[in-house]
């Protein structure tokens, strides 16, 4: 039988949950309060949390600017969820998201991203310092750069990722930066003008800065870039249904971001787990795993959906032939932990850092000497490029 709304706050309460105004807070009875940390928790009035792997670590505070829905969350330490809607995502400590929030599953959020009031998140993976300003749209994202909350990858205020096409797929995803050299946190930022917009599936590089009101179309992989986009003219023409442009350059693209991905996977596999220091960090680190192979899965998903639309000609049926292997090929590798040479020796020696400072994850990784964060990152890019080589067309 499961424990009613009452008996669970009485137990947070008595734990050091603080709560102003109990009787106003929702908490289903399928939330585990063995999974939501006492100590400086704090959970505003009219807030509602449900979902059996809602996990919340120290210091959090929930819905202070307005009331906050919580399902299936994982809440890192410090986090502050000012108001809005939050489901199944990730944050990974020092958070902070203003009020009218709309963020779904597949969100992950390292530390110290932060986002202003109003943005809309879904299939979003952002690495630590990222900062999106207020009014933006900006799912099926990967966003990378910057070594500080003073140096970081920012998206302005008003700004959407296009990550729906005229024939209804959403095989879309867009990567700013990378995941090879973004995990070292040590990469030049990157700045998305307001007003602005991109259309993806499309690739920026680090460093680079679009200016504002630009909608940006071609990828810019090159680093240190201003990258400015005009509008086009005017035109009216008849209009052909089910025509894919690009089908190839789509299909690419996606599969490299898949790869990315899966790359990180190994990251998040054997890497953040060397800085979880008790049970609630593990969890959260367990979870955020568990959401970056969701995260992959829902490409693969939509990856499928699109070579589904596409014709019978030579190339399509290439295509479809590779998006079959690419099914296998990410089932196999998310089921494996096996390390490559260049992996174990990385690891390993990340470990014995680890060691000294388990408790500061952008610190340790920082603090790798140039030789290490070579290392590291050449095993990822491993990863990736393999996967991309047996994929792409």
């Amino acid at each position: 039988m499961k424990p009613t709304d009452h008996a669970i706050k009485e137990k947070l309460l008595a734990k050091g949950v603080i709560m102003p105004n109990p009787d106003s807070v929702y908490i289903a009875g399928d939330v585990d309060p063995d999974r939501i940390a006492g100590k400086g928790t704090t959970v505003f009035a009219g807030c509602k949390i449900t979902g059996s792997r809602t996990l919340i670590l120290p210091g959090a505070r929930i819905g202070y600017e307005a009331p906050v829905t919580l399902e299936n969350c994982l809440v890192g330490k410090n986090v502050r969820l000012n108001g809005g809607f939050f489901q199944e995502a990730v944050f990974l400590g020092d958070n902070v998201f203003g009020s009218n929030a709309h963020v779904r599953a597949g969100t992950i959020l390292e530390e110290q991203v932060c986002a202003a009031h109003t943005v809309g998140l879904k299939q979003t993976v952002l690495f630590p310092f990222v900062t999106l300003g207020s009014l933006i749209n900006f799912c099926d994202c990967f966003m990378a750069g910057g070594t500080s909350r003073k140096n970081h990858s920012e998206v302005g205020s008003s700004f959407i990722h296009f990550n729906y096409t005229p024939n209804q797929d959403k095989a879309t995803p867009s990567m700013m930066g990378n995941v090879h050299q973004g995990v070292m946190l040590d990469q030049h930022p990157i700045f998305l003008g307001g007003q602005g917009g991109i259309v993806g599936p499309l690739r920026i590089g680090f460093g680079c800065l679009t200016g504002a009101g630009s909608i940006v179309r071609k990828d810019e992989e090159r680093p240190d870039r201003l990258i400015l986009a005009a509008g086009t003219k005017s035109v009216s023409l008849p209009r052909r249904f089910g025509l894919h442009t690009g089908a190839v350059r789509i299909f690419n693209h996606n599969i490299r971001y898949i790869a990315a991905l899966t790359a990180l996977n190994a990251w998040y596999v054997h890497v953040r787990p060397l800085f979880a220091v008790d049970t609630l960090s593990r969890e959260l680190v367990q979870g955020l795993g568990n959401t970056l192979a969701g995260c992959i899965k829902e490409r693969v998903r939509q990856l499928e959906k699109f070579c589904d639309t596409l014709g019978s000609s030579r190339t399509h049926g290439q295509i479809s032939a590779n998006m079959e292997t690419a099914g296998r090929q990410v089932d196999r590798t998310l089921r494996t932990t096996i390390l490559s040479s260049m992996g174990e020796s990385f690891v390993t020696q990340a470990a014995a850092l680890a060691e000294k400072n388990k408790t500061d994850y952008i610190a340790a990784i920082q603090g790798l000497s140039p030789e290490l964060k070579s290392l590291g990152s050449g095993w990822l890019l491993d990863i990736e490029t393999n996967m991309s080589d047996l994929l792409q067309i």
